[in-house]
């Protein structure tokens, strides 16, 4: 059994940075877009320390399968909100105006 140190779950079993407000999936899902490296990311994330980037991502890739699901449904479930969204005011004058 592996331990990851700088990564605590809570009651509800979400995987935080620990003494930070950060959470695991936000540091994975941001390497993943971006393919930003750890150094990188710490520019980003200046409240971090490189060892807590590092085992998020450790973390992540040792329940990669788990987090790919969350991520997918997150990613879901912004597709049906944004495709029900009503087209904003703003967004409609513009369309009028022929500038987009």
């Amino acid at each position: 059994m592996s331990t990851i140190h700088h990564v605590v779950l809570d009651d509800r079993g979400i995987a935080w940075i620990d003494e930070t407000n950060t959470k695991v999936i936000e540091v994975a899902a941001d390497h993943l877009a971006h393919g930003t490296s750890p150094a990188e990311m710490h520019l980003q994330y200046p409240n971090l320390s490189i060892a807590q980037i590092h085992a998020a991502l450790a973390y992540y890739y040792d329940h990669q399968a788990d987090f790919d699901r969350q991520l997918a449904e997150q990613l879901r479930e912004y597709e049906q909100l944004r495709a029900s969204a009503a087209e904003s005011p703003g967004k409609a004058r513009l369309r009028q105006q022929g500038l987009i």
